[in-house]
Order: structure tokens, then sequence, then C-alpha cells
């Protein structure tokens, strides 16, 4: 069985969607796109999305439920990368960071951190904006891992 990618797909940006669309069709790597919307994607046997019911981590319990040792997650939501990890799957965020077992304990305690301090009222400030270079990282990132594959 070749490995798959999954995206967690409320949140991921188009132009990372459209770079995965053509990775996808090129490789003929197996991609499902896992939302509580709606989505739409290019006809190919290779691509697909998949609805869920709305719910608080629905999207996210899908994916975990789903992926197997070796696969790729796209997400940015650090607790289902741990998830992920913990199964055996690699994560790539849309900005083009990887997580693996190496660094996914300190993403989730900067994470934690961040989220006290706005729950106790400190202005954090968002990310940054999605850049070109952040597109590029991903792409470079996912040809990584294609190229494993």
């Amino acid at each position: 069985m070749s490995r798959r990618i999954w995206v967690d797909a409320d949140a991921c940006p188009k132009p990372i969607k459209e770079i995965l669309f053509r990775a996808a069709a090129r490789t003929a790597t197996p991609l499902t796109l896992i939302a509580n919307q709606m989505l739409t994607v290019p006809p190919s046997p290779h691509i697909r999305a998949l609805q869920v019911e709305k719910g608080f981590d629905v999207a996210d319990n899908e994916i975990v439920r789903r992926v197997e040792a070796g696969d790729l997650v796209v997400t940015a939501d650090i607790p289902l990368a741990a998830e992920v990890i913990a199964k055996g799957g690699q994560v790539l965020t849309p900005r083009g960071e990887h997580y693996g077992r190496h660094n996914i304990a300190a993403a989730l305690t900067m994470r934690n951190f961040m989220d006290t301090l706005r729950s106790s009222g400190v202005e954090t400030g968002g990310p940054a904006a999605f850049s070109q270079a952040d597109r590029q990282a991903f792409a470079n990132q996912l040809d990584r891992f294609l190229a494993m594959a």
C-alpha cells in the first residue's frame, strides 16, 4: 500500500491545497481532504474530499482514525500532530514546518504555554500573514516526502 496524504482541510490555505492537488496528480499519491464543510476538489482518481459532521475535533478524530504509519498529515493543529506522530505518521504544517518525534514535545509545550498566556489576558498576536516563502517551504518539504515514498 502506498503512503497517503491526509489534509486537515478546514483551515488549510487554498494555495497549499493547490500544491497538494498538483502533487497528487503528478505522483499518483492518494490525497484525502477532511473537513466539516463541503469541499471542491479537482476530478482525479487520486484526490477526494471527505465531509464529516460539524463539532469539536470531529475532523481531527477522523484523520487520527484513518492515518497509518508512514502517511503524511498536513495540519497546523499541534495536538492533532502529536496524535498522528504517535501512530507513526508524519506531519507537515501549511508553512512547511515538519513535526516528528524529535520536536513535537517542544511544539506542544510552546502551544500550551501560549494558550495559557492568551487565557490569562496577555495579547500574543496572531501568526504572520501567509507568504510566498511559506508556500515554497511547504512545496519543498512535500517534495521530500514524495521522494521518500
